[in-house]
């Protein structure tokens, strides 16, 4: 039996439970999951490493996952054009049973092998892109046949599952297991085994960032101001960059259509937004290093 399904030996009253009980037994099963996670930190380091040089040279994130496993993959695709303005054609999502799965389970889409390999197939891979696969029992046949179809296209593939010596960790070029063990609720992985993968996730897509420049310091220097809270964020990142009062960084801000690098990078050269632009293009969108290099 899989370590995910197996009834959880600490809980066999659960139903008995006073409310209060009820909800810390949930909450406390939480913190499993950021052990788990924590415990597999090396892995996902390694997975960052293996695809900064592939997306760097314009390769695609691509996720793939079914039910809850999917809907996490399609949550951590869809939040990065946001938070780090990277376009949605580069962060794509494969759920079984299709986008209609993402509100209502589509039942039997998991366990059809051949279609996962045919919408990866329909994707025209290349070695550049990268391939996230997500399964907590780590077996699911949708995944498995994606995961072949992707190798099969020299694709980096990587991983994830809530078991040890899973056929999505196994056969994928780089396998992070998220050993979160059974649940509150026998076999129910929406709980622990799904947090640790959401956590999972935003770890290795965040570093990824991170590593392709859409971090200065901790600041979100290339969010996408694409509504009134996050516009309002620009300034005040500026701000915090610059040193600089609201209405000077405001007014650059207006000038280069609110992107942040650029806002930053003219202010503190002194330089005008077209040229900030220039030099960040030149140093390949790294604002450190645009900082750092001559006029």
């Amino acid at each position: 039996m899989l370590n995910t399904e197996a009834p959880s030996v600490n809980h066999t009253g659960l139903d008995l439970y006073p409310t209060t009980q009820l909800v810390d037994a949930f909450i406390d099963d939480q913190f499993n999951a950021i052990r788990a996670v924590s415990l597999a930190a090396a892995q996902i380091a390694a997975a960052v490493d293996a695809a900064a040089p592939r997306i760097l040279a314009g390769g695609r994130l691509v996720y793939v996952g079914a039910g809850t496993s999917g809907r996490l993959g399609v949550l951590d695709g869809v939040e990065l054009l946001p938070t780090f303005s990277w376009p949605n054609e580069r962060a794509l999502s494969l759920l079984a049973g299709g986008k209609q799965a993402m509100f209502v389970a589509v039942e039997g889409a998991e366990d059809d092998a051949d279609q996962g390999a045919k919408e990866i197939q329909q994707l025209g891979l290349t070695a550049n892109d990268v391939v996230i696969l997500i399964a907590a029992s780590g077996a699911t046949p949708y995944v498995l046949g994606a995961l072949q179809a992707a190798r099969q296209a020299g694709a980096l593939t990587i991983g994830f599952a809530n078991n040890p010596d899973a056929p999505v960790t196994s056969q994928a070029e780089i396998g992070i297991t998220l050993d979160t063990g059974s649940e509150v609720i026998s076999g129910s992985t929406r709980l622990k085994a799904g947090t640790s993968q959401k956590v999972a996730l935003n770890s290795f897509s965040s570093a990824l960032m991170v590593r392709l420049h859409k971090v200065y310091g901790n600041l979100m220097v290339d969010v996408k101001p694409t509504n009134v809270k996050l516009l309002r964020r620009t300034v005040a990142l500026t701000m915090h960059a610059t040193g600089r009062d609201e209405a000077h960084c405001r007014r650059i801000l207006e000038e280069c259509d609110f992107h942040v690098k650029t806002a930053i990078l003219a202010i503190l050269n002194n330089i005008s937004v077209a040229a900030a632009h220039q030099k960040l293009l030149a140093c390949g969108d790294d604002l450190r290093l645009a900082l750092l290099s001559k006029p």
